[in-house]
């Protein structure tokens, strides 16, 4: 085994705990084709895993070919994939035991079980995606509301980024003019424009920073919703109130004090 964690290939169940129609596990890593062909039988075995198409047969056991599970199978080549790398995913039936039966064949095959979130790192240390990214991926799987979605869906597509490199060019420009006048300190004429510096401070990187600054609890409030209170004394409407915001007779609702 590749003595660095990032050289290994990983596995794990993609899909929530439960019992479902589908479950999915994907592999990610060089071995990930040689895994499923050893594992993957499909119903054309003339098939050679063409990248990003879906192969339809069965998982077996290695040695005497029992049927597991009907699946279907994808392989899809490096680098034009989540993580970068060479990615495999099985879409079986989604009973939690048989898709632990499959990630424990998948693993006894010399694969590593995959870190927490460790499929988005590997996407993120091979350049797929910026941290900006990453933390969207995060954001789109614990959304609470819909704007929270569409949040976090606008940041995967890049909208933070573009405002953070904007900010990072600013720097990099004063940044360039101040090496200029370090490298040349004997010019007689001075290098550095002390008020374009200070006006790209201001415009480049003081007020986009203000603005980001500014607009975080917004969009923690998007994200994550708010907490309500409805208070009052007894029998005033409290419980009507909420049914009425929910459109459902979440409350019950009786003249008797104290009911709720």
């Amino acid at each position: 085994m590749p003595a660095d964690r990032t050289e290994h290939t990983i596995a794990a169940i993609s899909t929530p705990p439960g019992s479902g129609g589908i479950g999915i596990i994907r592999i990610s890593g060089a071995q990930a084709l040689t895994v499923l062909q050893r594992l993957f039988r499909p119903h054309d075995r003339s098939c050679r895993f063409r990248s990003h198409q879906l192969y339809y047969g069965h998982i077996v056991l290695p040695g005497d070919d029992r049927i597991v599970d009907e699946v279907l199978a994808v392989f899809m080549q490096a680098p034009r994939t989540y993580t970068r790398e060479d990615v495999v995913e099985i879409h079986c039936h989604g009973s939690y035991l048989l898709l632990s039966r499959i990630l424990e064949l998948i693993l006894a095959e010399g694969v590593r079980l995959a870190d927490p979130g460790e499929f988005t790192k590997r996407a993120f240390l091979n350049g797929r995606i910026d941290l900006t990214r990453a933390e969207a991926v995060i954001d789109i799987l614990a959304a609470k509301t819909r704007k929270g979605i569409d949040q976090a869906q606008a940041q995967l597509a890049g909208a933070l980024y573009q405002r953070i490199e904007g900010i990072r060019r600013g720097l990099m420009q004063m940044k360039a003019f101040i090496e200029v006048a370090i490298d040349f300190p004997d010019e007689d004429a001075e290098i550095v424009d002390h008020a374009h510096l200070d006006q790209i401070l201001q415009e480049q990187v003081a007020a986009p920073l203000q603005a980001l600054i500014a607009s975080a609890d917004q969009g923690r409030i998007v994200r994550d919703g708010i907490s309500v209170v409805i208070a009052g004394v007894p029998n005033v409407g409290k419980s009507s109130l909420l049914n009425a915001l929910l459109q459902e007779e979440r409350a019950l609702v009786t003249a008797i004090p104290g009911t709720t």
